[in-house]
C-alpha cells in the first residue's frame, strides 16, 4: 500500500481520519501477502518520509495551518522535530515527523505492515479509539488458534496406510468456499477443515472483530486463512503468527490492538496462553489424522481412519458458537446502559460458573498431579467439592469403583462417574449426561 505522508500521517490528519485509519486500512486490506515488489515500494516510502515531512512542515508555517494545533506547535518550535513523542515507526524511522530513531523500543506489528512499530502510548491510544468503535457496532474482539481448534494438518508423508485414500477425495482449491478437505501440493500438506467452521465463522464474525494467532509459522497461517476465509470477509491481514510474538512459545494480547477486557479467546493450548487464562475458552482437540493422535499420545485410532467426523450441527465447534452467543448477549445486556466499565472476562466467568451449579462433588483416588487441576475446573463451573461424603453429595468422581468412597456412592443412589465427566463439561460448557461416564462395577 502507498502511503501519502499528507493524508496519511497522524500530524496531517482530523482528529477522525488519524493513523488509527492507515491501520483500518492495513488490517482491512484484501490479501495479507507481501510481494517482493510491495516491500521496494515500502522501501522507497520510508526514505523519503522526512524528506517529504519537511517540505510539508515548511508549507504550512507559511500558509498558518492549524489542524488539531499540532502545527502551531511547530511554528512556536520553529519546527523542532525534537518535541514529537515518536509513537511508532516503520523501520528505523518515527511515523509521525520522519526521524530516524536509534534502537528499538515498542511493540512490532509486523503483520498489520512490514516493519511497523508503535509505542506503548500509540497502543493504548488506538485500543481506545477501536474499542469505541466496536462498542457502537455491538462487537467484542474474537483471537482464534487454528491447529486442531478450526482444522487438523498433516505432511503428507505422515498419512498412515489406512488414510491413503484420501489423496483421492481432495476438494478443489479452485473454489475452497466448497470443501474441507484439501492438498496443498507446494507444502506437502494435506489440511481437513473441522466441520461446521464455515458458520461458525460466519456467526461470530457478526459479534467479533476476528483475528487469527498461530504457533505455526506465517507462510502456513496465511495459507490456512485462505482456506478458512478464501474471500477476505474475516480476518484479511490480522493474522498472527509466531513470528510475530513477543515471547517464546507463547501467545499474547500485547500484539492485538484491542483491549484485553474486550477480548475473547478459542484455543485448544491452554499453556500457551498463561497471561490470558481468564479470556480463553478452552477447545477439545480435533484429531481427524492419525499424526495428530500420535502427537498427543493417543494409542487409537483418528477419525480419518475410522471413516468417522465430528457431528456438524452437535460437535465442538457449534456448542461453542452457543456459548459465544450467549457471552456476547450478557456483555451487551440493555440493562446495563454503560459499556466503559464492562469486562467480557467476567461474563465468561460468570456463564462458566452455571456449568455445575448446584453439583457437589467429591474425589477418590485421582492421581495426585491430576487432582487440583480437576478441583479447580469444576469448582470455576460452580462446584462445590468437598473432601468427605456426607448426604448433600451427588457426584463422587473416581476411576476405581473398588475405594469406599465409590462403594458408598452406589449404596447411596449417587452418581459415580469418570474424571472424564468434568472435562467433558468444561470443554461443552455444560453438564454432561452422567450415563455416559459412569464407572460400571466389574462383575
Amino acid at each position: 500500500m502507498q502511503m501519502s505522508v499528507v493524508t496519511d500521517s497522524p500530524v496531517h490528519s482530523s482528529s477522525s481520519d488519524d493513523f488509527a485509519a492507515f491501520l483500518d486500512t492495513e488490517l482491512g486490506a484484501s490479501s495479507p501477502d507481501s510481494s517482493p515488489v510491495k516491500e521496494h515500494e515500502n522501501q522507497d516510502e520510508l526514505e523519503s518520509l522526512r524528506i517529504k515531512r519537511r517540505k510539508i512542515e515548511s508549507i504550512e508555517e507559511t500558509e498558518g495551518s492549524t489542524s488539531e494545533g499540532i502545527i502551531k506547535q511547530n511554528l512556536e518550535a520553529s519546527v523542532d522535530i525534537d518535541v514529537c513523542t515518536h509513537p511508532g515507526s516503520f523501520g528505523s524511522m518515527c511515523i509521525r515527523c520522519g526521524q530516524k530513531l536509534d534502537g528499538e523500543s515498542g511493540v512490532t506489528f509486523g503483520y498489520i505492515h512490514k516493519g511497523l512499530r508503535l509505542h506503548d502510548e500509540e497502543i493504548s491510544r488506538l485500543r481506545n479509539t477501536d474499542m469505541k468503535s466496536l462498542m457502537c457496532r455491538r462487537k467484542l474482539y474474537f483471537v482464534l488458534d487454528l491447529d486442531h481448534t478450526l482444522l487438523n494438518s498433516t505432511h503428507l508423508s505422515h498419512l498412515s496406510p489406512e488414510e491413503s485414500h484420501l489423496l483421492n477425495q481432495t476438494d478443489s482449491l479452485e473454489d475452497v468456499s466448497k470443501g474441507s478437505l484439501f492438498k496443498l501440493e507446494h507444502m506437502h500438506m494435506m489440511t481437513k477443515l473441522r466441520p461446521f467452521v464455515r458458520s461458525f465463522l460466519k456467526e461470530a464474525s457478526e459479534m467479533f472483530e476476528m483475528y487469527i494467532y498461530t504457533m505455526g509459522d506465517r507462510p502456513y497461517a496465511l495459507e490456512m486463512a485462505k482456506l478458512l476465509d478464501p474471500r477476505g470477509e474475516y480476518f484479511n491481514a490480522k493474522v498472527i503468527s509466531r513470528d510475530d510474538g513477543t515471547q517464546k512459545h507463547q501467545k499474547g494480547l500485547d500484539v492485538v490492538l484491542g483491549q484485553e477486557s474486550a477480548v475473547l479467546i478459542l484455543d485448544d493450548t491452554e499453556h500457551a496462553w498463561m497471561k490470558h487464562k481468564d479470556n480463553l475458552i478452552l477447545m477439545e482437540r480435533y484429531h481427524f489424522f492419525a499424526s495428530s493422535c500420535r502427537q498427543f499420545g493417543f494409542n487409537c485410532k483418528s477419525l480419518a481412519e475410522l471413516g468417522n467426523d465430528e457431528d456438524e450441527t452437535d460437535g465442538a465447534l457449534a456448542k461453542i458458537l452457543k456459548v459465544l452467543k450467549q457471552v456476547h448477549c450478557s456483555f451487551f445486556d440493555k440493562r446495563q446502559e454503560d459499556l466503559v466499565d464492562r469486562d467480557v472476562r467476567q461474563v465468561l466467568s460468570s456463564v462458566r460458573s452455571e456449568v455445575l451449579g448446584g453439583c457437589v462433588i467429591v474425589f477418590s483416588r485421582i492421581f495426585h498431579g491430576a487432582l487440583p487441576s480437576l478441583r479447580k475446573m469444576a469448582e470455576q463451573m460452580g462446584a462445590t467439592c468437598l473432601t468427605e461424603v456426607d448426604p448433600s453429595v451427588t457426584h463422587v468422581v473416581a476411576t476405581d469403583v473398588g475405594t469406599e468412597k465409590s462403594r458408598w456412592a452406589v449404596k447411596e443412589n449417587k452418581f459415580l462417574v469418570h474424571p472424564r465427566w468434568i472435562e467433558a463439561a468444561n470443554f461443552f460448557w455444560e453438564k454432561q449426561p452422567e450415563e455416559n461416564f459412569i464407572i460400571k462395577i466389574k462383575q
